[in-house]
Formats: C-alpha cells, structure tokens, sequence
C-alpha cells in the first residue's frame, strides 16, 4: 500500500523540501499550500502528477481546514502521517517587557502556530486512524523549550511554540494508545520566510534540514515510548 503524507506549509520553505523528498520517496503526498501564487508546487505537480495532490489551506481557519480535509478524504481512505509544518513569525513580536506589547499579533501566532497544528491533526485523525503508522510530526523550535530559553523578547512564537509542544504531549498520550505516535522537531535556524523575508544569513538550508528530519522519522521506532520525543534535526534530544 502506497504511504501517504498531509504537509502543511508546503509553499516553499522546509514544508516544501519534505514534499519534495517524500515525493522521491514514493509517498502520496497531499501538499497543504496558503500562497497560491508561489509556483514551487505547481511545478513540482507536473513532475508528479499522480502523486501529489495540491490542497489549498490556511490552518488559521476552522472553513479552510475543514475544507481540506474532505478533499484529501475524497482522494484516499488514510493517511500515514501529517506533517504539520506551517507556522508564522512577526518582526512585531521582538519587544522586550519594558514596552507595550502588540497582544494582538501574538493571538495571531497562537491561533496558527498552537491552535492551526491541533485544527489539522484534529480533521484528519480519521483518516490517520486507518493507517498502521498513526504518525504525527510536528515542527516546533528550541524557541520552545522552556529549559533552555534565553531570550528576553518573542513572547509571541516562543510561547505559542511551546504550547505546540505540550499539545504534542497531549496527543500523544491518546495515540499512543491506539497504536501511534507523535515526534516533535527543532529543524534548526533555516534559510526561511519565517520573518516575511528570505534570512539568507541563517546557516542551514530546508533541504538538509528535510532530509535529516526524514531520516529520524524513518526510524521512529527507536523513539517510540510513553512520552514524545523532541529532537532536533541532528537526532539531539532537547528538553521540553
């Protein structure tokens, strides 16, 4: 049976490089995109037209995710994994506590960052239900970790971050016991869109970062347990 993948985010970006490696791999892949006039997909669709599936999809909305959901029902009886990979950033959200803050744009970021990831989970868990694997993955940050922060600003993505992971926690508390498994990653700081521009200075590419994640989700096993596990892109354990 031909393994099949829900990625969210998958634009451009890191969400792009796991469809395009799991399309190498010989998934059926169901490519969640929110920027239609971002070609990347519709090109990679013409070098796989029966396995990739373009989903229209902003994870910020109840109608949208719904929506998305019963196309991908329409087109398989189960999915393998999802991937929720999108999130957003805010050049906004870099105030320390001694200014105003923008509550606002951090309502933003918890309703797509927190609450867009549990939204998709929450309207394919039918579909991942069918399958052997009942995966999830979802891309969190160091940003998250409460243990080791060190920052004095972001309040925004880092507690929207790491309340991901303590969904992450939640869900998989349940899927554990019907068979199946949540995985969190830290994928690095990426050459990204994440701050609404291209960070060419950050170090490390979506490509190498996709493909180092995809290699740890291959060997779940090894990381199967009664927590999930939080790892970053070089198999290092991070705490939550």
């Amino acid at each position: 049976m031909t393994k099949t993948v829900f990625v969210t985010g998958a634009d451009r970006g890191l969400g792009f490089s796991f469809t395009k490696f799991l399309l190498e791999k010989q998934y059926k892949v169901f490519a969640g995109q929110f920027i239609e006039e971002w070609n990347f997909l519709s090109e990679l669709k013409e070098q796989y037209p029966d396995t990739l599936e373009i989903v229209p999809l902003d994870i910020g909305d109840d109608t949208s995710v719904k929506k998305a959901a019963r196309q991908i029902a329409s087109k398989t009886e189960h999915l393998d994994m999802v991937i929720n990979n999108a999130a957003i950033g805010s050049k906004d959200d870099h105030s320390n506590i001694l200014v105003d803050l923008d509550f606002d744009n951090m309502k933003n970021m918890f309703n797509v960052n927190t609450l867009g990831s549990l939204r998709v989970t929450n309207s394919v868990m039918g579909l991942l239900l069918q399958s052997q694997d009942k995966l999830v993955i979802n891309i969190s940050s160091e940003a998250g970790s409460v243990a080791r922060n060190h920052r004095i600003s972001g309040y925004g993505y880092c507690m929207s971050k790491s309340a991901l992971n303590m969904q992450s926690a939640i869900v998989h508390e349940h899927l554990k016991k019907l068979g199946g498994q949540v995985m969190v990653f830290y994928p690095g700081w990426l050459q990204t869109y994440m701050s609404g521009q291209l960070s060419t200075t950050a170090p490390t590419t979506p490509d190498e970062s996709a493909q180092k994640i995809i290699g740890l989700i291959d060997n779940r096993e090894q990381y199967r347990g009664d927590d999930p596990i939080f790892l970053d892109m070089d198999g290092q354990v991070w705490p939550w």
